[in-house]
């Protein structure tokens, strides 16, 4: 067997530790994965199993020019060193009124050995398949990737399943069906998200820490839905997802991250929620590629042609995210928090179309909080065209719900997103103006105030009306 499936199958391995959970107690657990984690930590580098765990670099790859660090070793005691966080985690909360379930823990081990396994299982066979038919092609291509991550995404769900089923069963523990699933999606979208994301942090530390603090937060919510919806809102999520992927729109991170907030905004409110929000990121797709080679030529161009990561897609929906969270646990506000939900994808949508058309503008613009003549591109600079793009944004995002026949008052829906998505983009101006320019927000973290803002104006504004 070729080197680099043994060492796989080793990772994997070591997930079979979720059998023995439901027999020893959490305390042995916490010592063991400690044990684990000295044990790598000071193994001997000519001993056997290191020679399992060295990652051997494909010829002709940047891991060959490296002074032979042994990445297998040190990924091995990364995973070590995540479980046993997890572990001790859920060892202090024990004191507390709280607590971090092991069905959860068992989950994101699952995750992090069967499913990352079995993921990069694949992506190893793709790389010596291309290295044979086009050696000259770079070995970290993203053709290799979207399989691998759509692999690691589905046995994550499958074995993280099993693996609540498996503690369930044998501890008793009083929890439903719907939850284990609802959190096995959760989890695995969210390691496949990470792994997605090009970083110096180890996936073996990122992915099971991220997809094991994700399920617990959800499972603290005590809210799922039945299975059927669940597979239902993730498939839905993942085409669509897949066709901003194909089109240029998204890469893998944006992908998965889409597909994340897409799942969990549908199964927390409804499918329309994620239409409104998806409406945005169609709309920014379209107008970033407009006149593309004009902004392009004066330096006002989206970076990688226009495609959207996952700080694109969680700097701009971080807040709709939320309130379509609130929605779900706290139904009795449901009207108050629908406005403010229009608002902030309002805001989005109205600050997307204003930059992206703003900078096509012939006339000079104007700095928002001098009204000052100044340079395209400038944070803070506004056109007449900028703004009426942003008017016209926000009210695409009003009509829709009137258009779906959601609302039965058109006139105060339109009004309130169109009002609080118009006066959140131009705060979004505002905060590029000040905060942005002197280094204390990124473009990224403008974004995500703004879009907050926005959802503040219109809940106020609605206030205000009724």
């Amino acid at each position: 067997m070729e080197h680099e499936y043994r060492r796989q199958l080793l990772h994997a391995a070591f997930g079979l530790l979720i059998v023995l959970f439901p027999f020893i107690g959490s305390e042995i657990l916490l010592l063991l994965s400690f044990i684990v984690v000295m044990g790598l930590t000071f193994l001997p580098e000519d001993s056997r199993i290191c020679k399992y765990l060295y990652k051997k670099p494909l010829p002709g790859s940047r891991e060959m020019l490296t002074d032979n660090i042994n990445d297998g070793l040190k990924s091995a005691k990364h995973l070590a060193v995540a479980v046993f966080v997890l572990m001790l985690i859920s060892s202090l909360l024990e004191l507390t009124p709280y607590r971090f379930p092991l069905y959860v823990i068992a989950a994101a081990i699952a995750i992090s050995t069967f499913g990352t396994s079995s993921a990069n299982f694949i992506r190893h066979r793709k790389k010596l398949q291309t290295l044979r038919v086009r050696p000259w092609r770079n070995n970290g291509h993203e053709s290799h990737l979207l399989p691998s991550s759509i692999v690691l995404l589905g046995v994550g769900i499958i074995t993280a399943y099993f693996a609540g089923l498996w503690l369930m069963y044998w501890q008793g523990i009083s929890v439903s069906l719907n939850m284990i699933f609802f959190l096995a999606v959760i989890g695995s979208i969210t390691g496949a998200l990470f792994e997605s994301i090009p970083s110096n942090i180890d996936n073996n530390l990122s992915v099971p820490l991220s997809s094991g603090m994700t399920m617990w937060l959800f499972n603290s919510f005590g809210y799922s839905v039945p299975p059927k919806t669940m597979f239902l809102a993730l498939v839905f999520s993942l085409v669509l997802g897949y066709l901003a992927y194909r089109t240029k729109i998204a890469d893998l991170s944006a992908l998965f991250s889409a597909s994340l907030l897409g799942v969990l905004i549908i199964v927390f409110s409804e499918l329309f929620w994620f239409i409104l929000l998806l409406t945005f990121f169609i709309l920014g797709g379209v107008f970033t590629k407009y006149k593309y080679r004009y902004k392009k030529s004066i330096g006002l161009a989206q970076s990688k042609g226009g495609v959207r990561s996952y700080e694109n897609v969680f700097s701009n929906s971080t807040a709709a995210l939320v309130l379509a969270l609130c929605y779900g646990i706290y139904p009795q506000h449901a009207e108050l928090i629908i406005f403010a939900y229009l608002g902030t994808v309002a805001t989005a949508t109205g600050d997307t179309l204003a930059s992206e058309v703003g900078t096509t503008a012939h006339a000079q613009p104007i700095m928002i909080t001098t009204l000052k003549p100044t340079h395209a591109g400038v944070d803070g600079a506004v056109t007449v065209l900028g703004e009426i793009a942003a008017l016209l944004g926000s009210l695409v995002i009003g009509l829709l719900p009137v258009l779906f026949g959601k609302v039965d008052d058109a006139f105060l829906v339109v009004t309130v997103t169109t009002a609080g998505g118009f006066i959140g983009t131009n705060i979004d101006s505002i905060l590029g103006a000040t905060l942005q320019k002197q280094g204390l927000l990124s473009n990224s973290g403008v974004n995500f105030v703004a879009t907050f803002a926005g959802a503040i104006v219109s809940g106020v504004i609605y206030l205000l009306l009724v």
